[in-house]
């Protein structure tokens, strides 16, 4: 429900949505379940459009990292927030940091 909150711009109602299933994901699964990180990243994704850009940092980079630590790197979801957090580091300018989260194979 969040995805099409964040899609029809309802952005306010994404963000308390994904915030709340991430609290309860957090309670009954864990704060490294896959499922709660990939809400996570989503999160990341409401403040990346809502231009909060240093929150939506933070929500990519816990993603990231719990997803490194969980699965490996090579989990496709996991190249997804590297791809986010590249485009993030374009956004704001810091091409060099941008450029080193692309993988060679785009």
């Amino acid at each position: 429900m969040g995805d099409i909150y964040n899609r029809q711009g309802k952005l306010k109602e994404a963000e308390t949505l994904y915030q709340l299933t991430i609290a309860a994901k957090e309670k009954v699964l864990g704060s490294n379940h896959t499922f709660t990180l990939r809400s996570v990243g989503h999160l990341g994704d409401v403040y990346m459009s809502q231009g909060k850009l240093k929150t939506a940092e933070e929500c990519y980079q816990r993603a990231l990292t719990g997803l490194k630590n969980t699965i490996g790197p090579d989990y496709s979801y996991a190249l997804e927030i590297v791809i986010d957090l590249g485009n993030l580091y374009e956004t704001q300018g810091r091409l060099k940091e941008a450029e080193a989260m692309y993988p060679d194979w785009l």
